[in-house]
């Protein structure tokens, strides 16, 4: 994936172009830079910003416009009125998604935008943008509404929405004790997406969400999805923020591999054809454990589910570990076993699949839910590690599905077994 993206030069490297450069390294993509400021700032405090001129912005743009295939595009700082109009001449036309982050004043109390380019701001660049994603603060300046309770988010993020922006997320919103959370907002459907708040200042939060959002995005994953991945990953840079001066902590993008690797490969399975109809009743899950697992904490799993909407895959929840008990505790008893089986993915039950999954070779196992003792019943979520362990009890090598035919409440299940979120994609590819 190639990135663009443009914005101000922070020295410190908490904040601007050097952060975006960093979590998009983490995150996997090339990234590609305009500077369109230079500012001189520290963990302290800010004193210096200095502005390249438009007519540089534009030969920048041009430069890298004309060489590199771009899949998504990022906007932090801008400064004046001149470099606005510059970058709109040079996007306008663009059908890559631009992903505007309408920073106007830094963690360490510096300008980012002059109170007179606001307008051009609003003229310009957020009627071209695919998402705007202003913090409290830059949402009243921008909409003029006061944000003092929950509805005024919806009522700041309408007005935005009339200006041209195809989605708005508020983030940094705290009616929640103890949570902060992010409000997003897409043609009058509107979601906030709450987390945990972690005492402290931090530099760089900002540009990490606007990176993470704008990663997913790029991705083709829908604004709701893409702003709980970018949420998670923002939470995990704060959470391992370090204190590298004397003043506040800069936050410290890192990329969970477990975590990582099954965003990816769920993404993949959405995009697999037709394959809504795969899902059961019960809807999916899909997990990727720790090596050497010890209980479904160890576990990353979605915290909702994977769900049918239509002809199309949705996930509806984070990636968290502990975020699924029945496919991660299947893991759990594979490993006892097959300690090299991390991953697993829980599809609807159909004979034609087994058929399927016979001519391609997989080694199938199953167990009958009828003969399970009526203690294993009675304790919660022992049914799944009854089953596998009966499944797999003779066998010497693992199995690449294990399948029952339900019992009286109990819809029929086929979980398919990977080393990890590839190899099972590359199992359920087989079976379409």
């Amino acid at each position: 994936m190639n990135v663009l993206v443009i914005g101000g030069s922070d020295p410190s490297s908490g904040a601007g172009i050097q952060s975006d450069i960093k979590a998009f390294q983490v995150l996997g993509a090339n990234c590609f830079s305009v500077v369109t400021a230079v500012t001189a700032q520290n963990s302290s405090r800010f004193s210096h910003v200095e502005s390249i001129s438009a007519e540089s912005v534009g030969k920048q743009l041009d430069s890298i416009l004309s060489d590199f295939p771009i899949h998504v595009v990022t906007i932090g700082m801008v400064y004046d009125s001149d470099i606005i109009k510059k970058i709109y001449s040079r996007l306008k036309n663009t059908k890559i998604p631009i992903i505007l982050d309408p920073v106007i004043e830094s963690t360490t109390q510096g300008v980012l935008l002059k109170f007179n380019a606001i307008s051009a701001l609003k003229k310009f660049l957020i009627p071209i943008s695919h998402t705007i994603t202003p913090n409290v603060s830059e949402a009243e300046i921008l909409s003029g509404v006061k944000i003092r309770k929950q509805q005024d988010l919806s009522k700041a993020a309408k007005i935005l929405a009339k200006l041209g922006a195809k989605n708005i997320i508020i983030t940094g919103h705290k009616f929640e004790k103890n949570r902060i959370s992010d409000f997003v907002y897409q043609k009058d459907r509107y979601e906030s997406i709450s987390g945990k708040k972690i005492a402290g200042q931090n530099h760089g939060s900002g540009c990490n969400f606007t990176a993470a959002l704008a990663f997913s995005i790029a991705q083709k994953n829908d604004i709701f999805t893409s702003a709980r991945f970018a949420k998670q990953f923002t939470y995990d840079a704060i959470k391992s923020a370090q204190r590298l001066g004397h003043g506040i902590k800069i936050t410290n993008p890192i990329q969970d591999q477990i975590k990582f690797e099954l965003d990816s490969a769920i993404t993949h399975f959405a995009e697999l054809k037709e394959i809504y109809s795969f899902i059961p009743e019960c809807q999916t899950n899909f997990v990727f454990a720790k090596s050497k697992a010890k209980s479904t904490g160890d576990i990353v799993g979605v915290s909702g589910r994977i769900v049918k909407a239509g002809k199309r895959v949705i996930t509806a929840g984070n990636l968290e570990y502990g975020g699924s008990r029945h496919v991660a505790t299947a893991v759990l008893g594979m490993q006892k076993k097959f300690p090299k089986i991390r991953s697993a993915i829980n599809i609807r039950y159909d004979e034609s699949l087994i058929k399927k999954c016979a001519k391609n070779k997989f080694k199938i196992a199953s167990y009958d839910r009828n003969t399970e003792p009526e203690s294993s019943k009675a304790r919660e979520n022992s049914s799944i590690s009854w089953g596998v362990s009966r499944a797999i009890k003779k066998l010497s090598t693992p199995p690449d599905i294990i399948y029952h035919k339900g019992d009286f409440g109990k819809e029929p299940m086929i979980i398919v077994f990977g080393i990890n979120p590839s190899n099972v994609i590359d199992k359920i590819s087989k079976i379409l």
